[in-house]
């Protein structure tokens, strides 16, 4: 990845963030055989178990704004850390030093916001949700907090966040990198990294992964459909066992 900071006119602005270029985003019909999924985090979260990826988050951990929300799209990355100074110090010298609107500005129509925050301060708020769906972005995740909650529910612009908070962020944290790598929950996440996430949880499938986890999740659907099938016909249990385990015999 190139490092925008040291090249670009940025560098005295944002000279404590480092900004990687961001890389091309997957084609419109592998998103869309995605989002064709019914169970969609639990189907690829059942390829990456196949595949021995750690990529699954829960809900628990990280709940959507927007319930039955559902969205695919690559990741355009944010890493907040905490700022060395009290949120006083810092407002008295209007030292503001979060920007998730630097990833706004390299993300694509389509792309994910997946921000590495702090907890019980927001990470990103109205604002920003309404610069990114402008922008086109399919939603946002937060491993931190989030507040305006209305705003970005009003835009219908979804966003799983661990926390809900009015305490703003801006004075808080430092956003030190965007497009490089992150952690989600205990799951690494990469910039272009494809991410899939709904009301039950969020996948994050690694860039040169995305084909063959969803030749097999189309797979898994498929066969779940046949299960489906018997199920109508008011096959007997023995026959769904059969189905699903191989026949005894």
């Amino acid at each position: 990845m190139t490092d925008q900071r040291r090249e670009g006119s940025d560098n005295v602005r944002f000279d404590w963030a480092t900004i990687h270029d961001p890389l091309p985003s997957t084609d419109t019909t592998t998103i869309q055989r995605f989002l064709a999924l019914d169970d969609l985090s639990s189907t690829v979260s059942d390829v990456l178990d196949e595949l021995g990826v750690r990529g699954a988050v829960p809900t628990s951990r990280l709940s959507p704004s927007i319930p039955k929300g559902r969205i695919v799209g690559n990741a355009t990355t944010v890493r907040n850390v905490a700022q060395s100074r009290s949120a006083f110090a810092a407002v008295s010298d209007k030292d503001w030093r979060m920007a998730e609107i630097l990833a706004l500005r390299t993300a694509s129509p389509g792309d994910i916001l997946v921000i590495e925050g702090l907890a019980e301060v927001s990470n990103m708020g109205g604002l920003m949700a309404s610069v990114a769906q402008r922008q086109g972005l399919a939603g946002a995740i937060v491993d931190g907090g989030v507040r305006d909650l209305g705003r970005s529910r009003s835009l219908n612009f979804p966003v799983w966040s661990r926390d809900h908070t009015p305490i703003t962020g801006k004075w808080r944290s430092i956003t030190t990198e965007v497009n490089g790598t992150i952690r989600l929950s205990d799951v690494r996440v990469t910039a272009g990294d494809l991410i899939v996430a709904d009301e039950t949880g969020i996948c994050c499938i690694p860039r040169d992964r995305i084909h063959a986890v969803l030749r097999r999740a189309e797979q898994i659907a498929s066969s779940e459909i046949g299960f489906d099938a018997l199920l109508n016909a008011d096959e007997p249990v023995d026959r769904l066992i059969d189905y699903l385990y191989g026949s005894a015999h």
